[in-house]
Formats: structure tokens, sequence, C-alpha cells
């Protein structure tokens, strides 16, 4: 009979959010698959409890993961731990779960701290709906194209940001979102947690001048919906189209998909009158 894997949500920074079915799942398994085990193992001697650890991270998930497949298969059960926070948000797991979706074996989750959803709630902005964006990436590309497809967003979004790329990641956001409301969420639940409201132009400022310290969780505000402002004109509709394709390289569908969000036309209204325009671009 095959074991089960639990996906168990550990503390962002204080010991004491680990839910008591946390440590009891982490106390009754066979084995726990850890990003770190060297972190995992300081939260399981805070907990007085002593099992076997397996390195399970982005590097080596692929044989890992096949090794800790082949033990649930066995009958053992598994507790997968990431550094902090839920297993396979912006952390490695998602892979694993699949495997064992595919394998036939049993996949629950034992919930616990997140810190998207943690500074989602102290940042005072719209939380009804929101877009969680994780790490914007370091290739130019890549990320050019990640803040291209947000542009028009109107949820509110969160990120994710280490402090030696943090004030790259905010001049970006400011040059292509325009200056918004941010929440800056630096080292929740640790001694030092702070959070500062403000727009993304003072953050800039800020952080020009005060090197930021420690993990941050940014949330920043969306963009107007259509009945926020005044509904635009077909020909500002296509301008827009048209600075999206040229200035941030999206496909004209992606882009008259983007505009249709925000200006309230069809997105196939303005694809085929953007169609015709294009030549005069």
């Amino acid at each position: 009979m095959s074991g089960k894997l639990y996906l168990v949500g550990t503390p962002i920074g204080n010991l004491g959010d680990l839910s008591p079915r946390g440590a009891e799942t982490l106390a009754l398994v066979d084995l726990i698959a850890a990003e770190d085990t060297r972190v995992t193992l300081r939260l399981l001697n805070h907990l007085g409890i002593k099992k076997p650890l397996i390195s399970y991270h982005e590097h080596n998930k692929a044989a890992a993961g096949a090794k800790i497949l082949a033990r649930l298969k066995a009958g053992e059960s598994c507790a997968l731990c990431s550094d902090a926070g839920m297993p396979c948000v912006s952390d490695p797991g998602q892979e694993l779960v699949a495997l064992a979706g595919e394998a036939g074996i049993e996949v629950a989750a034992v919930p616990g701290p997140s810190a998207a959803v943690t500074g989602l709630a102290l940042s005072g902005l719209v939380c009804g709906r929101f877009a969680f964006e994780g790490f914007l990436s370091v290739k130019k590309n890549s990320r050019e194209k990640h803040l291209a497809a947000i542009k028009l967003e109107s949820r509110t979004m969160v990120f994710y940001e280490a402090p030696h790329k943090l004030t790259a990641t905010l001049r970006d956001l400011l040059r292509v979102l325009g200056n918004r409301k941010i929440a800056l969420c630096r080292e929740l639940t640790k001694l030092h947690e702070e959070v500062i409201r403000t727009t993304l132009e003072q953050a800039v400022e800020r952080y020009n001048i005060t090197p930021p310290r420690g993990e941050f969780v940014l949330v920043i505000e969306g963009a107007p919906t259509p009945q926020e402002v005044e509904k635009p004109t077909i020909d500002h509709a296509l301008e827009l189209i048209a600075r999206l394709c040229e200035e941030d390289g999206l496909s004209l569908s992606e882009a008259a998909k983007q505009v249709a969000k925000v200006c309230g036309y069809k997105k196939s209204e303005l694809y085929a009158l953007a169609l015709k325009a294009r030549d005069g671009w």
C-alpha cells in the first residue's frame, strides 16, 4: 500500500506560527523532504522532533523526487517543507505533487503561514481580488515580458523580492506601471517586521538613500478598472494597443486582449480595427 505525501506550511519567521497539526504531522511521518535541511532541522529541534531528512530543492528535484516517490510507493509517508511558507508557492514542490498524483499517491495539504497573504492583509490595499506574481526574473527579456503582461492588470498584485534586487525592481515597476500605491512589507513576523505604505515614486527615493535590508513582500495597487475611469475612445484604445506592441513587444492579439480588459470594448472588435490600423503605425 502506498504512503502519503503531506505539504506542510512552515513559519515565515516566527516559529510559534507553526500549527499544532503541522507539528503533529512532522512528528508522525517517516521522513521529511526539505528545501534546506539546515533550516528544517532548526524547526525540528525547536519542536523536539527527530526525523530522517532528505534534501529536495530546485537543483536536485528530478533525482530527489524519484527517490521520494520510490519511498512513497513502498508505503512510507513523507512531509514536504520549504524554508518558509507553503511548498509549491514560489518554492519547490510542484513537480513532486504532480509525480505523486500520476502514481496514485494521496497528497494532503497542512496549511500554514503565507508571506503573500500576510503582506496583502497588512497592505491596506484592495484584498478581494489579487494576483500573486512571485519573483520577477533577473533575465532582461523574461522580466520585460512579465512587466508588459501586468501593465493593465486591475487586481492588486503581490511580489516577492530580495533586498539586493529591490531598488532595481522598484525602478522597473515605476517605469512600466507608473506611480501607484505600494506597501513594502519587510521581515514579516520577525523581530524587525515593518510595513511601509507609500507610492512607487517615494519608495524608489527612499531606497536610493537607505539600502534595503531583509526579505520583502511588495503589494501594489492594480490599474484603474473601466468603472473607475471614463471609457476611452476607440482611437485612444488603438493608441494603447500600438504602444503595447511597439514599446513592450506584445503581439497584436495579446495587446488587444489587455486593452479590452480596461477599456470596456470587445477584444475581437479592437483586434479587427487594430489590424486595419497597423500599417499606419
